[in-house]
């Protein structure tokens, strides 16, 4: 009896490191393959700069730059000089510097930049007239005023005064010298992968489609893949939908956003 239960074990022994040594079966292989593909995918990947925007700063982005660690990615963020009130070439200047500082720190030739309102301004400025678009590998906005947003003419609207003086303001202004510059000819320049998300709950950005850009970007209207979705201009960096769009642009993954992600 003791010497069936010896050979017993010694089969099952056998057998298990038979196993181990053949590897996993073609189904839990196959299984297995999606999560660390994607892992090994973010690894790899390109340091990722969230970019704040007007009058937040960094600390409000640490939920998504949390999502971004969690998913295995090397994450940073750049809080806006002076929160962003100031002229926003001085801002991009500084952006500049600090992608600089990042690669030389990582080791890495290029970034990947999660821009959020005025930051995704900023981050265009570097890449069109700062030599970004050799160190920017994938951009992503979020409720970006590409082209203006009617916003900025409330305090004229109201009698006062253009943008309470606030420079930055005065630059997203539709029609203002800024933007007119930052989109003469070719709006998404350089060897860069473009994204630009938005949300119709905008409140800040008016028009809601002067948040896309031209020229080859790859656009995404939060409200036409998840139409019960309600994103403001905020939860655009905390909602879990809106970051499925983010992973997968920073993935070169298609668009596919999940509208029941928390």
């Amino acid at each position: 009896m003791l010497l069936r239960k010896i050979l017993a074990v010694l089969a099952a022994s056998t057998a298990t490191a038979a196993a181990v040594l053949a590897g996993p079966s073609p189904a839990a292989a196959q299984a297995a393959t999606p999560a660390s593909a994607a892992a090994r995918a973010a690894a790899a990947a390109n340091p990722v700069i969230v970019v704040a925007g007007l009058s937040t700063p960094a600390l409000g982005y640490e939920p998504l730059a949390a999502r971004l660690r969690a998913d295995g990615f090397r994450v940073s963020i750049f809080q806006l000089p002076g929160l962003g009130f100031g002229d926003i070439a001085d801002s991009a200047r500084a952006f500049s510097a600090y992608v600089d500082q990042v690669r030389a720190t990582t080791g890495a030739a290029r970034v990947d930049l999660v821009a959020h309102s005025e930051g995704g301004l900023v981050s265009r400025y570097l890449i069109r007239n700062l030599g970004g678009g050799t160190k920017v590998g994938r951009y992503v906005s979020l409720g970006t005023p590409h082209y203006g947003t009617y916003v900025a003419d409330i305090a004229k609207f109201l009698g006062l005064g253009s943008c309470l003086g606030i420079v930055a303001c005065q630059q997203m202004a539709i029609g203002s010298s800024f933007l007119t510059a930052l989109n003469d000819g070719d709006d998404t320049p350089g060897d860069v992968r473009w994204t630009a998300v938005r949300t119709l709950q905008d409140e800040l950005v008016r028009p809601v489609d002067n948040a896309t850009l031209a020229d080859g970007a790859t656009n995404v209207l939060i409200q036409s893949w998840c139409p019960l979705r309600l994103v403001g201009h905020l939860g655009l960096v905390l909602d879990g939908t809106t970051y499925t769009v983010v992973r997968g642009a920073l993935t070169d993954s298609p668009v596919r956003p999940d509208c029941y992600a928390l």
